[in-house]
């Protein structure tokens, strides 16, 4: 699963400038890439991280079900929000990375509640007025946070290849880089 939400994550990277490339509005005016684009995304970011979440084990038993809707329900009112990204391209609240999410809970391993506790936060966290940074559109250290998102991609790449348990630098590299780009949406930036 995380191997598909990888290169999800990679063909969400690059399916716009392509489309632009080869001119797909005008190839096939009739579709919407936009529309589409937002349904890859939700199944991506939200459903399937949500179903993964939910069937885990890693929540108690009566929060799972729960849990898998609140992150299906904030994912798809976020997705509705036009105002989800700040004029300096920073996301407003936590994007529904719900994927992310669910690596990190099954690197981590936290126990049930605490598990549940992340969940129930990240929740909360979609609609709070703080930013969460996008590594590449954001002009503030791009460099060095794309740079960091090699990283991160390389580090996920060898977690999942070591079947989720990785090194504890591994783990410490990942956990780091996740504090990075959560701690530098909080730092002021010109608006």
């Amino acid at each position: 699963m995380f191997i598909c939400l990888g290169l999800a994550l990679i063909v969400d990277g690059i399916d716009g400038p392509l489309a632009r490339a080869f001119n797909v509005a005008e190839v096939l005016p009739r579709w919407s890439g936009a529309t589409l684009d937002i349904v890859v995304d939700f199944v991506t970011y939200v459903f399937v991280p949500a179903y993964a979440i939910a069937g885990s084990g890693l929540l108690p038993p009566a929060l799972a079900l729960p849990a898998g809707i609140i992150v299906v329900v904030t994912g798809a009112i976020y997705f509705a929000d036009r105002d989800m990204k700040t004029t300096d391209n920073f996301f407003r609240g936590f994007p529904v990375l719900w994927n992310l999410a669910a690596f990190y809970l099954d690197v981590l391993q936290p126990s049930e509640w605490i598990a549940a506790a992340i969940v129930a936060a990240l929740a909360v966290l979609t609609f709070a007025p703080i930013k969460f940074l996008h590594p590449l559109r954001v002009q503030r250290l791009r460099r060095l946070n794309i740079g960091l998102l090699v990283v991160w991609a390389a580090l996920a790449l060898l977690t999942v290849i070591d079947d989720l348990s990785p090194a504890p630098y591994v783990t410490w590299g990942l956990a780091l880089i996740a504090i990075y780009f959560f701690a530098s949406g909080l730092l002021p930036t010109k608006t």
